[in-house]
């Protein structure tokens, strides 16, 4: 079910959308529903990744396993190369 909301636009912008929305055969309010999708899901996973950046912050600092970026990634190669290695030993407990 959808709900109606009003938006008061810019001049300029609507006119835009509405440019926009010809040149890709689609109405002005399907132009737009898909705009606000996406950048509703964009902000969402921003606000997912900065919580998980703090997380991990908040663990390193409580004394987490932490690894040198060089390790990581030489350990990552390894693997993508399919060769036989083991995972790289923490820098710092």
């Amino acid at each position: 079910m959808s709900i109606a909301t009003t938006l008061k636009l810019p001049e300029a912008l609507k006119a835009r959308i509405t440019r926009l929305a010809k040149l890709t055969k689609q109405s002005p309010h399907s132009l737009m529903i898909e705009a606000l999708e996406r950048e509703v899901a964009r902000e969402e996973r921003m606000q997912s990744f900065v919580r998980e950046a703090l997380a991990a912050d908040a663990e390193i600092e409580a004394g987490a396993e932490v690894y040198r970026a060089e390790d990581v990634h030489a350990w990552l190669d390894r693997l993508a190369h399919k060769r036989k290695t083991v995972p790289p030993k923490p820098w710092r407990k």
